[in-house]
Formats: C-alpha cells, sequence, structure tokens
C-alpha cells in the first residue's frame, strides 16, 4: 500500500516554529490568494449535490479516545480543544476559503469494539454561529471513560456514520485521537484497508504526554499510527508529547484537513516495507497482560 503521511513537528514545542504557527501559514496562504478568488468561489458554490443532497468541502468525523488509559484532565483539555478550535478565527478563515463554504462534522468518542458515544450527530457548519452550536454542545456533555482500545471499532464506526450523512463532500476524513495501540476488537489494519477502499481518509493524533505510564504503554506511538492506522491521500500525524501544546495541535490538525492541506517539506513517503512497529503489538501485550 502507497500513501504519504506527513509528521507536522515530530516533537510539539521542541521546534521555533510552534503547531499554530504552521497553522497560520496555511491560514495566510489561504488569505494570500493561492486558493481559487472570491468570484471564482461564487462561481462554483452549491448549495445541493448532482443528488439532491447539501453540498459541502469535507464530511469530518472526529473520533476521541476515552479509554481509561487516558485520564479525566486530558479527556477535559481535548473537549476544550476541539471545542476552541471549531470558532477560532483561523478555522473559519480555513472554512470560507472552500468553494461551499460550509463542512459537515460529527464528534464521537469511542473504546472498546462495541464502545462508541455519538457527542454530536452531524451538524453543517457555515460560520461563527454554527460553530458556536458545536462547541457548546461538546462541552456540555458529561465526561466519561470505557475499557479498552479498539481503533477498528472507531474506524468501523465511523465508516457507518458516513453511510448517514446527510451531506455530501468530495473529501471524507476521520480524524482519530487516541494514547495506546488496538488491543481488542479486529485488527486495525483491516479497518483502515476497508475505510480506504471506500475513501476514507485517516489521519491520527497519537497522544504520546505520558510514556511508560501502564505496561499497555508502546514506545514510537506515532511510528504505529503511521504504519497502522492512518492512511489515504495526504494522510498525517500530528504526535503529541506535551500536555501543553495538545489544544495547539488539534486546532492545527482541523485547520490543514479543513483547508485541504499539507505541508509539502514534512511529507514522508511511505515506502514498501514491514511496518516499523508491529501492527497487532497492542493485542500482544494485552494477551501477554492476561496471562499474568
Amino acid at each position: 500500500m502507497r500513501f504519504r503521511t506527513l509528521r507536522l513537528l515530530d516533537r510539539i514545542g521542541s521546534s521555533s516554529v510552534p503547531l499554530v504557527a504552521a497553522a497560520l501559514l496555511v491560514v495566510g496562504a489561504i488569505a494570500g490568494g493561492e486558493v481559487a478568488s472570491t468570484a471564482a468561489r461564487n462561481l462554483s458554490y452549491q448549495l445541493v449535490n448532482e443528488d439532491g443532497l447539501p453540498s459541502v468541502d469535507i464530511e469530518l468525523a472526529i473520533a476521541v479516545d476515552v479509554s481509561y488509559s487516558v485520564d479525566i484532565d486530558e479527556l477535559l483539555v481535548q473537549r476544550i480543544g476541539y471545542a476552541e478550535a471549531i470558532v477560532s478565527k483561523e478555522f473559519l478563515q480555513a472554512l470560507n476559503a472552500g468553494p461551499n463554504r460550509r463542512l459537515a462534522v460529527t464528534y464521537f468518542e469511542w473504546s472498546a469494539s462495541n464502545d462508541q458515544k455519538i457527542i454530536t450527530r452531524w451538524r453543517l457548519i457555515d460560520g461563527l454561529e454554527s460553530a458556536e452550536a458545536m462547541a457548546a454542545e461538546i462541552m456540555e456533555t458529561p465526561v466519561r471513560q470505557g475499557s479498552r482500545t479498539s481503533i477498528s471499532g472507531a474506524i468501523n464506526f465511523a465508516m457507518l456514520l458516513f453511510d448517514k450523512d446527510p451531506y455530501r463532500g468530495p473529501r471524507r476524513v476521520v480524524d482519530i485521537s487516541g494514547d495506546g495501540a488496538n488491543n481488542e476488537g479486529s485488527p486495525v489494519t483491516g479497518a483502515r484497508d476497508a475505510a480506504l477502499e471506500k475513501g476514507i481518509t485517516i489521519n491520527g493524533l497519537p497522544i504520546m504526554m505520558k510514556p511508560n505510564s501502564s505496561m499497555m504503554d508502546i514506545d514510537d506511538l506515532d511510528l504505529y499510527y503511521e504504519d497502522c492506522v492512518i492512511g489515504g491521500p495526504g494522510s498525517f500525524v500530528v504526535a503529541v508529547r506535551d500536555r501543553d501544546q495538545l489544544k495547539q495541535a488539534i486546532r492545527t490538525k482541523l485547520i490543514l484537513e479543513v483547508a485541504g492541506r499539507t505541508m509539502e517539506h514534512r511529507i514522508i513517503p511511505a515506502v514498501e516495507r514491514e511496518p516499523r512497529v508491529p501492527c497487532l503489538i497492542g493485542e500482544k501485550i494485552w494477551q501477554s497482560r492476561s496471562r499474568w
């Protein structure tokens, strides 16, 4: 399988150019004329597509890990990060740069293969008012936790959500955050490949803020996400190692996804090779743990 991955500031906070600055560069490029002019966008603006369904620039499913390995404080930071990101000026600028100037988005939380909870159903975001409504819904929902980590379950659930999406766009993207490898449900590579066959792109936000805090942790979770989880045109990973940078990472990733951009100087071509981290490592660790 060949696809391109993007690793943004592999060690967040270590670069002289923080993630938000990178996102601002993308927004600046949009505002500077690298997208169609306002007149051209007005000509291409469509309320509905050929099937009579409302047209959007992207269908985005946000999938957030709430397994017990993610503590309550981290869950709250993630919630705040997404809520703040979708109402930010930079995000709305990226949204307004698309030909339809609107997107469809749903937000759900996941843990085990049969444990997914929709926090916000498919919503049309076309400006600040609709973005604020979604942000409020995200923040008003009680925080919860679940057992096990099934990335494959999250991907499979996202595919079902796309089937029910009342909007249509040229891009379908699953935005997955998580702090561990798949350890329950079907193998993650099978779910990934099924999503890619449907034309769905998967991006990742591996959370690596507490290395070796439990026996289920793995080294190089970012490489695991790159080789075993993400895929599709322009797919990328934003690895988070610093708690203080989590909200910035979320904001940057959403801006890039909405803008449909990648930062070419950070793209690493995938080659035909064995994964650098075994894609069944989570299942093997869980099996070993169960024998203790």
